[in-house]
């Protein structure tokens, strides 16, 4: 009996199975993405929020050696990005980390990768449909001097010093308005998405230069002392405070696994999807470093806490008029907007390749054989993301995204050496194609330690959520994913 229930924990979807180069089926997924509007799905996921929001969180922590924290973060994806190009490569399904572990570690940790990567789109896609907020009315602000009342942009349950409190009659409407327009382009089709986020993110990136050209006509080299935070009373001293700080930015990374979940609506997915998994990764890498760098010579640190738009406010204090901050909120508007999208997207192909191997209810596969995308699925989705963006603090939500995140490179690293091994054992031949370098160990062996590195930045509250969430997938797993498994009906 318990060698029966060892052998449904860890049986493994055959690789064959993920390798599906054409619709097999009207309920299939279409191949419609090619590599630049992948690209762009990437930099749409990850460029935006680290650099619009969290910087309010973390320069507090870290001051001005925050743009360590960036650099840290970036270093620890660019290690689990070689990880992804190579999974992705001989991989090229939807589901992104839950495939991969699929494959190589076994149902159950899929099962639970699919929990994390769950919370981590999630909670992702409201945490900036909440920021999107504050840009959105100081945009209002700037344009026609007009102010959403905070009744109307503010949450319910709000974390303080304190504690949690409840606001009654308080509701957050601007990101509940964000995903509903989300959820109207994700249903019309994949295709569409991508390529309005393609437009999207090039003016994002227009948008950065803009900022990054006008902060630094503002830099004070007087701003980065001293460079490490002094005692705040917090426990955010040097380099604990560059740590904790690195944790909470790093789930902007997210970009990186975005690309991959799209992997079954790639066209020559074995090519595309690991260039634009790290052609996404250097052109988000630069960008974060220049806008951090930029950010910090402009402002001091001591005026990032609390701070609603930071980055039009910035520009608005540098020149001392309002034309720029004007600027870059649309920007921001727009870009949050490309954000909020491709996150959305992340998490509905994530439900459908679940739910298409039997270990959640068949509802979240079922496909529109007019526009080609699960739309029950995505209805599904946006309701709780934007249920949660309208009610809850985004305080609760950038920790417990960067907990998923991490968790879900961890896997990805160990899912390299596992395949490498299990190719050697069966004696098949070398597959041409990516491959990570410094052979199966040294890299994914780095990747791990430095995730590891990061989770220990995070707050205690942020693990306890986190294992009541993992008990609860636990639970499913075993009352309903184990028993309707396709690998066990096929048994």
């Amino acid at each position: 009996m318990n060698q029966t229930l060892v052998q449904k924990l860890t049986r493994t979807k055959p690789v064959g199975h993920h390798q599906e180069t054409a619709p097999t089926s009207s309920n299939s997924l279409h191949r419609s993405i090619g590599l630049f509007p992948l690209t762009m799905i990437g930099v749409g996921a990850t460029i935006g929020t680290g650099i619009f929001f969290t910087m309010v969180e973390a320069v507090p922590k870290a001051g001005p050696s925050v743009v360590l924290s960036f650099l840290i973060a970036a270093i620890t994806a660019g290690l689990t990005a070689l990880c992804y190009a190579e999974l992705s490569f001989r991989i090229p399904a939807s589901g992104s980390s839950y495939s991969f572990a699929y494959a190589t570690v076994g149902e159950f940790l899929a099962f639970i990768m699919a929990a994390c990567l769950l919370l981590e789109y999630g909670l992702a896609a409201s945490a900036t449909a909440i920021g999107w907020s504050d840009y959105l009315n100081n945009f209002l602000s700037n344009a026609f001097g007009w102010h959403i009342s905070e009744v109307f942009r503010s949450p319910m349950i709000v974390s303080t010093p304190k504690g949690i409190e409840i606001h009654g009659g308080h509701i957050n409407l601007p990101p509940m308005l964000l995903v509903a327009l989300c959820c109207f382009l994700l249903v019309r089709g994949a295709k569409e998405s991508a390529t309005t986020n393609a437009i999207m993110v090039l003016i994002k990136l227009a948008i950065l230069i803009f900022f990054v050209v006008i902060a630094f006509s503002g830099f004070d080299i007087n701003n980065f002392h001293p460079f490490f935070s002094p005692d705040n009373g917090v426990h955010y001293t040097g380099m604990a405070g560059v740590t904790a700080a690195a944790a909470t930015v790093f789930f902007s990374f997210i970009g990186l696994d975005t690309v991959a979940t799209a992997g079954e609506e790639v066209r020559d997915p074995k090519r595309n999807v690991p260039i634009g998994i790290l052609a996404a990764l250097g052109i988000v890498t630069l960008f974060y470093m220049l806008v951090a760098v930029a950010a910090m010579g402009a402002q001091p640190a001591s005026k990032f806490a609390g701070q609603e738009a930071g980055l039009a406010v910035i520009l608005q204090n540098v020149t001392g008029k309002t034309w720029p901050a004007l600027v870059l909120s649309a920007g921001a508007v727009i870009s949050v907007f490309s954000v909020t999208l491709v996150t959305i997207y992340g998490q509905t192909r994530i439900l459908y390749a679940i739910s298409k191997d039997g270990l959640i209810s068949p509802s979240f596969n079922k496909v529109s054989a007019r526009t080609g995308s699960p739309v029950r699925n995505t209805l599904i989705v946006c309701a709780v993301v934007g249920l949660v963006a309208g009610f809850v603090d985004a305080t609760f939500l950038w920790d417990m995204v960067s907990m998923g995140t991490l968790t879900a490179f961890i896997v990805v690293s160990l899912a390299v050496p596992v395949m490498r091994r299990r190719a050697e054992k069966a004696g098949e031949p070398a597959v041409a194609g990516f491959r990570v370098p410094f052979g199966p160990y040294v890299v994914p062996g780095l990747s791990i330690g430095a995730c590891l590195y990061l989770m220990f930045g995070l707050s205690m509250t942020t693990y306890t959520i986190f294992v009541i969430w993992m008990s609860a997938a636990i639970v499913t797993y075993l009352l309903y994913g184990m028993r309707h498994s396709r690998l066990n009906k096929a048994a």
